[in-house]
């Protein structure tokens, strides 16, 4: 590769994930001390570090050529990507949850608390069912507990934090998977190089 491809990693639960599947595959990099750019020791990438919710407007204009996030997170932000590579690490579900003792579903608008409010919205659209959604960017296990919403929509890995909130999953909307994406444009020019990237990180 003559310069290096561009790419963007999310801060947060899937960088060390991801981190650590670039290092096995023999792709070494690290992040001085509070900078956000980096380059491998391969020479194959330079590397931006972004946050989650960021990074599909990073690579949608083009700054970073490549990135690798959750079907999620692409999907609340309504940008279209070419998806180069699948993985199957990092991977969750978006799930419905209520109070352990809810009553069961029945005709009738929902009121649902959540921060992923385009998918939610269109997934029970989809359905003929009415909801009105109230958007939360945190904590979204607390508004079943005050009494803001009876249902949420959220991502959940162990479920642990619906436990301890007595909560408890009523209905998986989605498997979420993680994959390398690419501006469509960026690929168009750069797609040798980025096939070679990903045969390198291709999962045996």
């Amino acid at each position: 590769m003559d310069k290096p491809l561009t790419i963007a990693l999310p801060k947060g639960r899937l960088f060390e994930q991801v981190k650590d599947h670039f290092h096995s595959k023999g792709i070494e990099f690290n992040f001085e001390k509070r900078k956000l750019v980096a380059y491998d020791s391969r020479g194959l990438l330079k590397i931006f570090l972004v946050k989650n919710s960021d990074l599909p407007a990073y690579v949608a204009h083009g700054i970073a050529g490549l990135g690798i996030c959750g079907e999620d997170v692409v999907y609340e932000t309504g940008y279209s990507f070419y998806n180069v590579l699948p993985f199957s690490f990092g991977g969750t579900k978006l799930c419905m949850a209520a109070h352990k003792d809810h009553k069961e579903i029945k005709e009738g608008h929902l009121t649902i608390a959540t921060s992923f409010t385009d998918y939610t919205r269109d997934y029970f659209h989809k359905q003929g069912i009415p909801v009105k959604i109230i958007k939360l960017n945190g904590s979204v296990e607390l508004a079943p507990v005050l009494g803001l919403a009876p249902y949420i929509v959220d991502l959940v890995e162990t479920g642990s934090t619906l436990k301890a909130n007595n909560l408890e999953v009523i209905r998986t909307l989605t498997d979420i998977k993680v994959n390398m994406i690419a501006n469509r444009a960026y690929y168009k020019f750069h797609y040798e190089a980025i096939n070679e990237l990903a045969d390198i990180l291709r999962e045996d």
